[in-house]
């Protein structure tokens, strides 16, 4: 068994990206962290070593329990990795499908107008009429 593998080559045996081409990209393009630095994709990582993924919106942080360089099936995953996420990480994730259409990718062009009717509903302000609500705005 190894006692160290390429960062790139563990993301992609760990199933966190789906290729390794895409593995190293993310980490030369600053998405990957070990231990709070920055890495290339040549570092190695070890037993017990704590890496952080940036995928957009949100962050997930894996301890790494077995470095390995080729990829295992799904099942083994919880004897390669840990995954020690914080729950609001995924809060995050949850609120970004709820409002996915107020975030528009750049470059996806307009709306249709069943994203716009959806914008709409989801920006208009509620309506109070009289007597529905009892505010008492002199606390």
């Amino acid at each position: 068994m190894l006692t160290e593998a390429r960062i790139d080559k563990w993301l992609w045996a760990a199933r966190i990206y789906k290729t390794r081409t895409l593995a190293t990209d993310a980490c030369k393009n600053g998405r990957i962290t070990l231990g709070g630095a920055l890495v290339k994709p040549s570092r190695t990582v070890k037993a017990g070593d704590v890496v952080t993924v940036r995928k957009a919106p949100i962050t997930y942080s894996f301890r790494v329990l077995s470095p390995i360089e080729k990829r295992v099936g799904a099942r083994l995953l919880p004897k390669i990795l840990e995954n020690i996420t914080p729950p609001e990480q995924y809060e995050l994730l949850e609120m970004s499908r709820i409002s996915g259409f107020v975030d528009r990718a750049r470059g996806t062009g307009r709306p249709t107008k069943k994203d716009r009717r959806a914008l709409d509903d989801f920006a208009e302000t509620p309506v109070f009429l009289d007597g529905d609500f009892d505010f008492d705005l002199d606390d």
